[in-house]
């Protein structure tokens, strides 16, 4: 592996700053249907409104968000060793800039790479992490896609990288018919571990 690719929301960040039952509710997406998916089937004017509505909650939720614990030093680390470091979200832009604020150690410009929904086509479509493999100067296989949801893991097999899916303590969410993540950790301290110490071994 020579790059990691990390989902945001629920990943770097602590989960819980964004409420996507309360958006499906508001804009009226049915439970099983993702958000960005549900917007894009609506018409033009009715799409332009439902996503002012998602980027105001987006909004809010960057303002509330922290660090997941143990993810600053892991990313910290990671740049020591010069590994290469990306963001992969379905979010905006703009709202991943302002949860960075949160950070101590993190700007926009400290990633290799930074793929939102404006950049590519929204996992689990595989082209984020192959725009992200070439941006951060390597293949997709030879990157290890970390996210706290299925399609984080959907989207990194689809591209031929490594996964590792983070539960934040609680159950997977990968459904049946899904492929098998590569690891399964329920803190983000065990994925630094797996990413520091089993993955990335250097003679610096």
């Amino acid at each position: 592996m020579k790059g990691v690719l990390f989902d945001f929301d629920g990943t770097l960040t602590r989960p819980g700053a964004i409420d996507f039952p309360a958006i499906k509710q508001t804009i009226g997406c049915p439970g099983d249907v993702a958000i960005l998916e549900y917007i894009k089937s609506q018409p033009p004017r009715k799409r332009v409104v439902l996503t002012e509505i998602l980027e105001g909650y987006e909004a809010e939720a960057a303002r509330l968000s922290i660090p997941n614990k143990g993810a600053e030093a892991c990313l910290s680390t990671l740049r020591m060793r010069d590994v290469p470091v990306g963001i992969i979200t379905r979010n905006s832009l703009k709202s991943v800039i302002s949860a960075l604020q949160q950070f101590e150690g993190s700007e926009c410009h400290d990633f290799d790479v930074v793929i939102t929904r404006g950049a590519a086509l929204p996992k689990p479509s595989p082209e984020g992490v192959f725009k992200a493999a070439a941006g951060m100067g390597c293949l997709a296989e030879e990157l290890m896609v970390v996210g706290d949801f299925r399609f984080d893991v959907i989207a990194g097999k689809r591209a031929g990288a490594g996964t590792i899916l983070l539960t934040n303590g609680g159950a997977s969410t990968m459904a049946p018919g899904d492929p098998e993540p590569d690891y399964i950790c329920r803190y983000f301290d065990e994925v630094a571990e797996i990413l520091l110490d089993k993955l990335f071994c250097f003679d610096q």
